[in-house]
């Protein structure tokens, strides 16, 4: 299932944001530098994550999706490397095979317009650079644990922007899909 990667946790865990495992997950990364890449690359490997794909090119990060789906994205965005188109053609696409997929933008763009702007073309999980370990899992986890429903209308598609506990009692003006 496409929105429902085989991702596990150890439920006897008295802290909930422990014991995710990561060794069936795999990811793409597309970020613009190399030590960046590197360095993200080394925290997720970290984590247990063991199949990674890495570039600095978001056509090419296309193209290895789409040969190979991945579980989730880390996504760059800055310039030169235009992290929200790439996200509009993974959500959008016809030839996308993973419309649904979780996209974790890591990013130095950190004014609340560049959040809203990613956040408005349906983006999963935001992280601001510099990061730690702890910030990429905290992000990885959210992503697992809390999944979001899809929305899509005439402007959006990607994860419902709102975080819901309970389950909305009025009329919906979006349709979400699953």
């Amino acid at each position: 299932d496409i929105c429902a990667p085989s991702w596990k946790h150890d439920a006897a865990s008295p802290d909930l944001r422990q014991g995710l495992d990561l060794q069936d997950v795999s990811a793409l990364i597309l970020e613009k530098t190399q030590v960046m890449r590197e360095t993200l690359s080394g925290v997720l490997r970290t984590l247990g994550v063991r199949d990674l794909r890495a570039t600095s090119d978001p056509s090419y990060a296309f193209e290895l999706l789409s040969a190979q789906p991945a579980d989730i994205i880390f996504s760059d965005w800055s310039p030169g490397l235009n992290g929200i188109e790439f996200l509009n053609r993974v959500r959008r696409h016809p030839e996308t095979p993973t419309p649904f997929i979780p996209v974790i933008m890591v990013t130095a763009n950190t004014d609340p317009r560049h959040i809203i702007t990613a956040r408005d073309n349906g983006i999963t999980e935001y992280v601001a650079k510099p990061f730690t370990a702890r910030r990429i899992y905290d992000r990885v986890w959210e992503v697992i644990e809390r999944q979001r429903k899809f929305v899509r209308n005439a402007t959006f598609f990607g994860p419902d922007r709102r975080r819901r506990i309970k389950p909305v009692k009025s009329s919906e003006r979006r349709i979400t899909v699953h």
